[in-house]
């Protein structure tokens, strides 16, 4: 059933946390979607333990932090969430709402759309191997397995070399639901904290994760199961490495994706806005932080705070059909009311 909104937000990085905020304080509920499991973004996933510096009124924070706070501010509002989740089409409607296709395969129509996608939607690097495409989302999952998976007495090969592969291998080997944990990498060096490789080696010493040194070069199928990976060592030898389940954690890419189909203006895969709403070429839609371009445009963070802020006044005033008086959350009645806050008491 297709469900009725005033707004959408794509994406939940940085820009798209403050977007929901800004529309919040509008009293513009949101719909929010994002291709990743959580919030946070590129934020999270590029820069989840490193420091930023130029967050004002924030001498340092990581991005983790960053997204925790940001949750935080946009607490208050009702938030519709939808991670874990692609936008596969966008679509004006005669009555000029737009309709917004998800994978989820939930149709939203909205009365505007915000585009704060980054440099687009972060989907898992895949295989490029022969033949394995079709055991995707049965054997062959990206980044985590799905919850509903159950891999007891199974022998499950994580593949990948990089911190999240190593912990995923390292929490498998702790459940001790699979019966066997490969961890399979070119080679045996892994790019990860030292307590989760000092962890890695103690599961490696107890013969509850083994370390496969090789590359996948094909694949092995009986009766329509994937049973084993061809792979290639370091002495360029060819053997097979036998398996029930493949968990590919090999990172995440951004890709522009169906954005580049929906209409809109583009400038270098980037959306062309206007800079006194940041309105798009489609009446309704929105592009802030990253995704969207303009004479002087400059890729921070808090230049997409700025964006959010102008583009929910811009929408409110549109959705509304009137000019929108500018108010304080110092002074505000109205806006500590939506912020579930009381005014400090007069003396």
């Amino acid at each position: 059933m297709i469900q009725e909104t005033d707004a959408v937000v794509i994406g939940a990085g940085p820009v798209g946390l403050f977007q929901v905020f800004q529309l919040g304080l509008q009293g513009i509920p949101v719909h929010l979607i994002d291709a990743l499991p959580h919030a946070g973004g590129q934020c999270v996933e590029l820069y989840g333990d490193k420091p930023i510096y130029d967050i004002p009124g924030i001498p340092v924070c990581t991005g983790r932090e960053l997204a925790g706070l940001l949750l935080q501010q946009i607490a208050p509002f009702k938030t519709q969430w939808h991670l874990n989740t692609l936008v596969s089409a966008l679509t004006v409607q005669a009555d000029g709402r737009l309709r917004v296709e998800t994978s989820q395969g939930t149709p939203l129509l909205a009365r505007a759309v915000f585009i704060a996608a980054g440099v687009g939607a972060f989907v898992p690097r895949s295989l490029k191997v022969d033949g394995i495409a079709r055991f995707v989302g049965t054997q062959v999952h990206y980044q985590n397995l799905p919850a509903t998976a159950d891999v007891t007495g199974q022998h499950v090969v994580v593949h990948g070399g990089d911190e999240p592969a190593v912990a995923r291998a390292v929490a498998l080997a702790e459940q001790a639901q699979a019966a066997r944990v490969s961890l399979l990498h070119r080679r045996d060096v892994f790019h990860a904290p030292d307590a989760l490789l000092q962890r890695l080696q103690q599961l490696r010493d107890a013969g509850r994760i083994h370390v496969e040194a090789a590359q996948i070069t094909g694949i092995d199928t009986t009766d329509g199961r994937l049973t084993a990976l061809r792979v290639v060592g370091p002495d360029g030898n060819t053997r097979t490495l036998p398996l029930d389940v493949l968990l590919a954690v090999l990172g995440l890419s951004p890709r522009l994706g169906p954005i580049a189909d929906w209409g809109i203006a583009l400038d270098r895969k980037q959306l062309v806005v206007d800079t006194e709403a940041f309105r798009t070429s489609v009446p309704g839609i929105y592009a802030v932080g990253d995704i969207n371009t303009y004479p002087g445009k400059r890729k921070l963070i808090l230049c997409g705070f700025h964006e959010a802020t102008l583009a929910a006044f811009a929408a409110a005033e549109a959705l509304k059909g009137d000019k929108v008086a500018l108010q304080y959350t110092t002074t505000s009645p109205r806006l500590h009311q939506l912020l579930g806050v009381l005014p400090a008491t007069a003396t």
